[in-house]
């Protein structure tokens, strides 16, 4: 698909390098999360809001490739901002599959230095998963277990979250961590099975959570 060059100027305004090419940042646009950084040059930007995916100029091959190419995992463009000083791009994507080489949403994974205030980046696994959920009860592939789950219905689905909810219990009292990591792990999928079900996005839920905490601040200050 297509992009809208909002300003027909602004592509004279870009300052590439010396050597034609210009940093990329490229973020999820559902997480925020930051996947990857790579280098356009004019060409590719071109391809890119042309073709609606990233396209970049690879400087150790000397070509251009397509994000996605040989692992499927498109990055489809939702918009393509440049800094004040012309020559970054930022550019907001629909990140299919992972978005790193070693199978990673994000390649930036490894901490080197934190205050303890951090997020972990791979949170942004849940709005990949979602959009895989939702991917999947529309086209319903063959030998999928989450097709089987919407051809169930919903009572199986809420039958899975109690089954799964009731497993998160029995290995927190348990007390072995590998244990609850795995069944909380289930639960939050079949949860996320629910919400596609029911057409609930997951942003609502976060916006929810936003809310009351908002709202607890306001009333109760520090406390909580």
């Amino acid at each position: 698909m297509r992009l809208r060059v909002v300003k027909e100027e602004a592509m004279n305004e870009l300052r590439f390098d010396e050597r034609g090419l210009m940093p990329a940042v490229i973020q999820d646009q559902k997480s925020g999360t930051v996947l990857m950084v790579a280098y356009m040059n004019r060409e590719a930007l071109e391809k890119t809001l042309r073709d609606g995916r990233t396209w970049f100029f690879s400087r150790s091959r000397q070509s251009l490739w397509a994000k996605g190419e040989t692992s499927g995992h498109v990055q489809r463009v939702a918009a393509v901002y440049y800094d004040c000083d012309a020559d970054t791009l930022l550019v907001q994507v629909h990140q299919e599959g992972m978005a790193c080489h070693t199978g990673t949403f994000s390649c930036f994974n490894r901490l080197l230095a934190a205050s303890g205030e951090e997020i972990a980046t791979d949170w942004a696994v849940l709005s990949w998963l979602e959009d895989l959920i939702r991917d999947r009860r529309v086209k319903r592939p063959a030998g999928s277990y989450t097709t089987r789950l919407f051809e169930q219905g919903l009572d199986q689905i809420l039958k899975k979250i109690g089954e799964e909810a009731t497993e998160v219990v029995i290995a927190a009292k348990g007390g072995h961590r590998e244990a609850v990591v795995y069944e909380t792990a289930d639960l939050l999928y079949h949860l996320l099975v629910m919400l596609g079900e029911r057409g609930v996005e997951l942003k609502a839920v976060w916006e929810e959570l936003a809310r009351r905490h908002g709202k607890t601040k306001a009333e109760y200050g520090d406390r909580k």
